[in-house]
Formats: C-alpha cells, sequence, structure tokens
C-alpha cells in the first residue's frame, strides 16, 4: 500500500526565487512530492482525484507556518567528536561511531536532511541513516580525505612514524596519506569502491593539522588531475581544501569542482571559479567556534597559531566570491562539541550576503553542487519530501534557522516525520 500524506495550510518557501507562496496543500506519496496546489483546490470526500481524503494514510495542519525544503550542509565531519584530529583517529572504531550518534540526530533536528561528509564517513554510515538504523540526514560520504606526506591530512606529529594510510583500521583516521600520481589513481578508485560519492583532497595548508602552513601548497598538478580524472571516470567529482588564492587557482586549473574555505581569494581566483562553474563551500562559523572554544576543547597549540590567518578573512571572501558571481553552497565543518553551532553559519552569510543568499546558499545551491537539484533544495513536484515546517520566515530573520531547531516545528525526510526537539 502507498503511503500518501497530506499537508495543508502551508505557506510554502520557494528557495530558488526566494519567495514565500500563500496557503498551500502537498500530497506525498512515498516519499516524493506528488502534487502542490493552492489550499481551495483540496478535494472534498467522495470526490475523485489524487487528494481524496479517504486515500490518505496520513494529514497534517500546517496551521499557516512555513514550510521548506530540508537543509543541506555540504561540509561536515560527522565522525569529529572531539577537537584534536590527530587522538580522534586513535579511538576504538565502535566508540568513535557511537560517538557520530548524536551529532548526526542533532543534524537532523536542526533542519538538515542532507549533508555532504568532507573526510571520515563511509557507505556503511550512509546506509545506517538511510534506513533509519540511525536517526540522521541523508549522508554523502567522501571516504577518507586524500593527503600528501606533511599535508593538511598528515595528522601525524614529527616524531611520529605511524603511518596514516588506507591499511588502517581505524574508522576515526579521517583522511590517509598517498603520494604520486599512480598512488593518488588508486586511492581515488578504492575510495569510490567503498562508496564515495566525491573525492576529498588536501589541496593546501590548514588549521587543524600539525605541520602545514596555511601557505603551503597540496600535491602537484598531476596528482591532482589524476584524483580529477578518476573521480570523473566514475561520474564523480573532487572537492578540494584549499585557503589560498594560489591553491585555489591550481585546484581549478586541474579540474576541480568545488573549493572548500577559500577565506583567502583574491578576484582572479574567483573569477576563474565562476569562468569554471565552480563552487565555493564557505566555513566561517568553524573559526569563530576554534577562537573561541579550540584551546578550552583541546585544539593543539599549532594550531590555534593558524586560526587568525584565516578567520578576519572569512567575511571578505563571501564579498569576493559574490562580485564575481561564484555559486556559494553552505558549511560548517565543525569539530568536537562546537558542532552544536552548525546553524550559525546562517547569521554569518547573512550579515554579509542577506537572507535570501543565506538561505539558498543550504538548499538550492547545494542541492546543485552534489547534482542532485532534480529532487533536493526546493519544493518542487518530484522532490523528495524532505521538508521542514518553522514557526517563522526565514527570510524575514534569519535567526528562525539558527540555535538547536527552537523554531522548527518538525522535520521531513523522504516523507518520515522527525519529532523537534522537546523544549
Amino acid at each position: 500500500m502507498k503511503q500518501r500524506i497530506l499537508i495543508r495550510n502551508a505557506r510554502i518557501l520557494q528557495a530558488r526565487k526566494a519567495s514565500l507562496l500563500g496557503l498551500h496543500q502537498l500530497l506525498i506519496e512515498d516519499g516524493r512530492i506528488k502534487s502542490i496546489a493552492p489550499n481551495e483546490a483540496l478535494e472534498q470526500p467522495g470526490q475523485e482525484g489524487p487528494c481524496r481524503p479517504d486515500d490518505l494514510t496520513h494529514q497534517i495542519d500546517a496551521q499557516g507556518d512555513v514550510l521548506m525544503p530540508g537543509l543541506i550542509d555540504c561540509h561536515v565531519h560527522v565522525l569529529a567528536s572531539q577537537m584534536h584530529l590527530g587522538q580522534l583517529g586513535k579511538l576504538p572504531n565502535v566508540l568513535a561511531v557511537l560517538r557520530s550518534v548524536p551529532i548526526l540526530d542533532a543534524m537532523i533536528r536542526r533542519g538538515f536532511t542532507t549533508v555532504r561528509d568532507a573526510g571520515g564517513a563511509d557507505d556503511a554510515l550512509a546506509q545506517a541513516t538511510a534506513e533509519g538504523t540511525i536517526v540522521g540526514p541523508r549522508i554523502l560520504p567522501s571516504g577518507r580525505a586524500l593527503s600528501q606526506t606533511g599535508g593538511h591530512g598528515d595528522m601525524r606529529e614529527r616524531s611520529d612514524i605511524i603511518e596514516a594510510c588506507a591499511c588502517t583500521p581505524k574508522v576515526g583516521a579521517i583522511s590517509r596519506v598517498v603520494d604520486g600520481v599512480d598512488a593518488v589513481r588508486k586511492a581515488v578508485r578504492e575510495e569510490i569502491q567503498r562508496g564515495a560519492t566525491q573525492i576529498k583532497i588536501m589541496a593546501s595548508g590548514g588549521v587543524a593539522s600539525p605541520n602545514d602552513p596555511i601557505h603551503f601548497l597540496g600535491y602537484s598538478e598531476d596528482e591532482i588531475k589524476a584524483a580529477v580524472g578518476e573521480a570523473d571516470n566514475a561520474s564523480s567529482y573532487v572537492m578540494a581544501h584549499a585557503y589560498t588564492a594560489r591553491a585555489i587557482k591550481r585546484a581549478i586549473r586541474c579540474g576541480v569542482r568545488s573549493i572548500e574555505h577559500g577565506n583567502l581569494v583574491d578576484d582572479e581566483a574567483a573569477l576563474m571559479m565562476a569562468d569554471a562553474g565552480a563552487f565555493a563551500v564557505p566555513t566561517l562559523i568553524t573559526y569563530e567556534a576554534l577562537a573561541e572554544e579550540g584551546k578550552a576543547l583541546g585544539l593543539p597549540k599549532a594550531s590555534l597559531a593558524k586560526i587568525e590567518s584565516v578567520r578576519a578573512e572569512g567575511l571578505r571572501s563571501l564579498e569576493t566570491f559574490a562580485k564575481a558571481g561564484v555559486s556559494m553552497a553552505f558549511g560548517s565543518d565543525l569539530l568536537g562539541a562546537t558542532q552544536r553551532l552548525q546553524s550559525e553559519e546562517f547569521r554569518l552569510r547573512a550579515s554579509v550576503l542577506g537572507t535570501a543568499a543565506a538561505i539558498q546558499s543550504a538548499t538550492y545551491a547545494a542541492a546543485k553542487l552534489i547534482r542532485r537539484e532534480h529532487e533536493l533544495g526546493d519544493i518542487f513536484e518530484g522532490a523528495l519530501a524532505d521538508l521542514i515546517l518553522l514557526k517563522g520566515n526565514p527570510i524575514q530573520d534569519i535567526r528562525v534557522l539558527c540555535g538547536q531547531g527552537e523554531s522548527i516545528r518538525w522535520v521531513m525526510k523522504e516523507g518520515r516525520l522527525i519529532s523537534p526537539p522537546q523544549t
């Protein structure tokens, strides 16, 4: 028997247009939106048609509240239950996975029905949320991020001889060290064979790793091209961690689809991205969190010293991307206890770009980046029924999407209701 759910009296937020419709009804059938119509078009009992009430599994009265598409976060680390990533890789496997359970649960209750994991999550964890074993968003896993020796994914201290390779059985090791064109090709094939929906590479230095200053470049252009070529062979793509304009330009020349962070972008690099149709995934909230809470939560001293070099440029980078016409998708990149701040990224983006652009970054633009705009990122017939019902209008006040879901009446993922937090 088909599951047929009717939602009535909903004001629909159209993400692509950033506009709000009057009262509408949606018919959901087997997890997808079957039809959308103005409220007055609802058929009465006894009449023929797809919305006949006696054929319904369930009816929901939205009571005039705002219905919008489920949110998409394009840069998370669902296994990052602690701040020190080097120590994370040493956790027992069962503990590493169990610690991800409350992280995933909290994400979906904030309205995030889809997340793109940027290193760590695998196909098994994606299956667990898909089948309901774990309550959480749809996961698009990258498997383990690829890093050169001494790069952003190499979490070894200088005195550490333990190899961060693919042979390690540690679930918490969210990256792997791979050097050379042939090794990179094989690594991409391995991650895709294990279920990665996209490949993450480290194309510059970073904050959370011990030995790579921000301005360092990650991988040769031949290695990056090898990763891009192998991903493309599998109808996938590469996302690249990159901060500086030089690193961004190298990545774009090599065919990378999305630039993660990009705080130190310049006009030339942004225009290259726009011309190539590449996406930016800024992650501003993580620098606020690292600066304010990193020391107390165990972030290494070497990482603390790097934060300000990218934090101050974050808001400026939004202006640079926007001026060049670069599409920006939502990302948070939070670690450990700071994962609770995920939705505060909306506040930072809206302060520069406005509420409409902030909302679109986590809906329509994000869906385009992950190549799922045909079924995610907006409310339309045929879309997956990933929906959130809000007590307010985020176009008028972005704070409706912030916090821990206090302004969310309920979340729906593929037609299945997720209870809101108890407040």
